[in-house]
């Protein structure tokens, strides 16, 4: 009965913002990798952020997205900062399935819990 909610997508112009959120529920993540991928329609998901005790950004967001936590809340936040087109995608929450674990192991974590998603589309 895991479940994680994303909520804040929708439509921006190029150069604009958007905030996502996740909130978790059945289970607590306190200890547990957590973050972001996405997918854009006809490519394979990619990954995006992750946070632990510390952070992991894909070089593509670098600088530009920012992901923090709040762990008494149990949601994990991304603050995305000038939008390009190349950012249109489904963003699903992810968290990871093992405790402990760096922020960098959310890449490749092959049994990752995941959120249904929410569309994030900028405009050109």
């Amino acid at each position: 009965q895991v479940q994680l909610v994303e909520s804040g997508g929708g439509v921006v112009q190029a150069g604009g913002s958007l905030s996502l959120s996740c909130t978790a529920s059945g289970r607590t993540f306190g200890n547990y990798a957590m973050g972001w991928f996405r997918q854009a329609p006809g490519k394979e998901r990619e990954f995006v952020a992750a946070i632990s005790r510390n952070t992991d950004y894909a070089d593509s967001v670098k600088g530009r997205f920012t992901i923090s936590r709040d762990n008494a809340k149990s949601t994990i936040s991304l603050q995305m900062n000038r939008l390009k087109p190349e950012d249109t995608a489904v963003y699903h929450c992810a968290a990871d399935s093992y405790p402990f674990r760096s922020a960098t192991a959310l890449r490749s974590a092959s049994s990752n819990y995941w959120g249904q998603g929410t569309q994030v589309t900028v405009s050109s």
